[in-house]
């Protein structure tokens, strides 16, 4: 059997109620809400041959950077390979196999050529676009939605998801004022989107418009918080506006309730916690015993080597916890994963490891070490996946470490620099006032 889409996409071995838990599935995917693998599980239940529903489960798990769920990921597409396909659903089902086993940017391609013969392929669109994001793609996470765009129109199923995604590509390669203005069109069609909610947010944190970023926040937070499994990274968002003020407080009773108040153990949500806490170790803000209780959660995947991102905020929970022993579990694990034969491999060598290490250095009070290790891979780390306003933590580590060893050289330009980058930022303001004290003493 197959069905036929709005769009005149076929699904092979779909039946009219699996395909219709998979388009809920799929709406779920594209405001970041609900249920989607309850929902996907149920297609798969109505219809064992739809290839699809394997494929967007497989998806869904090896999406999570998870590396229990990428088991999951690779038994479906075991699942999907020997069903019947198109050969649009057979290009899925490769990109699939090539995500299960850590080939990132092979997947990537193949969703690509996918987009290319079918603007209207939602799913290409989105999974390319979110390993877009996991690898630091910043040109094709705008490019690949922009190229799809001119078949998209307002009344099309989706259409504000396509407006979403193409709001954070256009604010990753800076062009913010189209960014904003794409991302608020998506939300007027759905405010339930918490993909292009965030978008907006990155646009007013990459531009210090603290004030905006907070007002646009707070405005209707149901629409982006109910049922989102986007909330916490919201949330996170929302912090960073108050921590550029100096509101720690503030940003303490956000980490305290919807950022980590639940303690997920999930590594998605576990790296805006420890990005959170780490930003105000550096600003030598007391946090208590927060970071014990993040750390323990971090123990377990200390051995992964998964994905060099997360390892590198494990290694902040780690190290804000005091907790030697997991930090060098997880520095032999990226040992191993540089000798790999996946993409993380790279990912890890080239970014990962020497942040890690720098980490490990700044915790140590080896400031002058840890200036060292990063400043070769601040050009390139966007090799290692995350958004420019995940990575800034990089240079706010660099710029500390610096105004620590007491190199008033260095402190001074990379205050400049940052002054020039971000000159409404009153944390711009605070470092350039501490980079000159260093200077005059």
């Amino acid at each position: 059997m197959a069905v036929k889409d709005a769009f005149g996409l076929t699904y092979c071995g779909a039946t009219e109620a699996g395909y219709s838990s998979y388009a809920r599935a799929v709406h779920e995917l594209q405001c970041f809400i609900g249920d989607p693998v309850g929902s996907i599980d149920r297609a798969i239940a109505d219809a064992p041959a739809f290839v699809m529903a394997h494929v967007f489960k497989g998806y869904l798990f090896g999406l999570a950077t998870e590396r229990d769920a990428m088991a999951v990921a690779r038994s479906s597409h075991q699942a999907a390979l020997p069903l019947a396909a198109t050969p649009r659903e057979a290009a899925h089902v490769a990109a699939l196999g090539h995500l299960a086993e850590g080939r990132w940017l092979e997947a990537a391609r193949i969703l690509e050529d996918i987009a290319i013969d079918g603007p209207r392929d939602a799913l290409a669109l989105q999974v390319g676009h979110q390993i877009d994001f996991f690898t630091g793609n910043a040109r094709m996470l705008r490019d690949r939605i922009g190229r799809a765009l001119p078949a998209w129109q307002k009344d099309m199923p989706g259409y504000h998801a396509i407006l979403g995604m193409q709001a954070f590509g256009l604010e990753e390669m800076g062009d913010y004022a189209r960014a904003e203005s794409f991302g608020r069109q998506a939300v007027e069609i759905e405010p339930r989107d918490g993909w292009a909610q965030h978008a907006v947010a990155h646009v007013m944190e990459m531009q210090s418009r603290q004030t905006d970023g907070i007002a646009w926040m707070r405005a209707n937070p149901d629409a982006w918080t109910k049922d989102s499994f986007l909330q916490i990274h919201n949330w996170w968002h929302l912090a960073l506006f108050h921590y550029d003020l100096g509101e720690t407080g503030e940003v303490l009773k956000l980490y305290d309730g919807p950022i980590y108040g639940a303690r997920s153990t999930l590594a998605l949500n576990m790296v805006d916690a420890s990005a959170i806490l780490w930003r105000l170790h550096l600003g030598g803000v007391d946090v208590g015993d927060r970071w014990a209780a993040l750390a323990a959660n971090w123990i377990p995947k200390a051995s992964d080597g998964n994905y060099a991102f997360n390892d590198a905020h494990a290694m902040m929970a780690f190290v804000g916890a005091g907790l030697e022993a997991p930090a060098k579990t997880l520095i032999e694990a990226q040992r191993e994963a540089m000798v790999g034969g996946d993409d993380n491999a790279a990912f890890t060598r080239d970014v990962g490891y020497p942040l890690a290490l720098a980490i490990r250095a700044f915790g140590e009070g080896d400031y002058d070490e840890a200036a060292r290790l990063i400043r070769p891979i601040r050009s390139i780390a966007h090799r290692f996946g995350g958004s420019h306003a995940q990575r800034d933590v990089i240079d706010l580590t660099l710029i500390e470490a610096a105004l620590r060893a007491g190199d008033t050289a260095l402190a001074r330009v990379l205050t400049a620099e940052r002054q020039l980058a971000r000159p409404d930022s009153p944390l711009s303001a605070l470092f350039s006032r501490r980079a000159s004290d260093l200077s005059e003493n």
